[in-house]
């Protein structure tokens, strides 16, 4: 926990970071990318689930894969994915207390569009507790982990990645963060927790990594000891 004192600017992930993974938003999400695919692709759904997941593996978004082979409206890809139902994530009046009392600056940096984080936040009870939300749309498409989404929002606002902390349930975005010059959290989900709709080497946390300074099951209780 050395040099926490320094850290004034707080970059949260948004899904299965600020809620827990137990939420299974992506369940419904994927299911609609899977679909977006086959009629895109006319493709059955098992070889569109196939592509599916090596445009995710392959561009870092199953959207850049679309679009870079299929030329689709991206907006009209993020309008019909998101068409899910958020009411598994609940008001977190805890999370969000802790969050809003740490020193200095805090930051939605997440490959979702702004429609989709807002709708979480609105679930959450944190509408007006972060000091900027950077989207998908806004890194120009460039998804986490490519380092030029995270050198435009590292532009974008003016932050100094020297006294920054970055929150995140995927280990690969944090390689990035940690290689601009960012501390790092590994948000996993608790112990025993299974997941659908999900391959195991998409969320896959290799044992010691050197980019990962801390990992917690808990994020409010990690939060808990940085508050003022």
């Amino acid at each position: 926990m050395n040099n926490f004192s320094q850290i004034n600017v707080w970059i949260f992930d948004l899904d299965n970071t600020l809620y827990p993974r137990s939420c299974d938003l992506f369940t419904q999400i994927d299911v609609l990318i899977t679909n977006y695919v086959m009629n895109i692709t006319g493709l059955d759904r098992k070889r569109a689930r196939k592509l599916q997941k090596d445009y995710y593996r392959d561009h870092g978004t199953t959207l850049n894969g679309l679009m870079h082979d299929f030329g689709i409206d991206p907006n009209h890809y993020l309008d019909e994915v998101h068409k899910i139902d958020y009411s598994p994530v609940e008001k977190n009046e805890e999370l969000i207390e802790i969050i809003s009392s740490l020193n200095g600056r805090k930051y939605i940096f997440t490959n979702a569009d702004i429609n989709h984080t807002e709708a979480v936040l609105d679930k959450l009870g944190a509408n007006n507790l972060f000091d900027g939300l950077f989207d998908i749309k806004r890194s120009g498409f460039r998804p986490k982990p490519d380092p030029k989404a995270y050198e435009k929002f590292i532009s974008d606002f003016e932050i100094n990645v020297t006294t920054s902390i970055m929150f995140d349930d995927l280990e690969k975005n944090l390689k990035t963060a940690s290689e601009m010059g960012m501390r790092t959290v590994h948000v996993v989900p608790d112990e025993g927790y299974s997941h659908s709709q999900v391959e195991n080497w998409e969320i896959f946390r290799a044992d010691e990594q050197k980019h990962i300074n801390h990992i917690t099951s808990n994020l409010a209780k990690f939060l808990a000891q940085f508050s003022f």
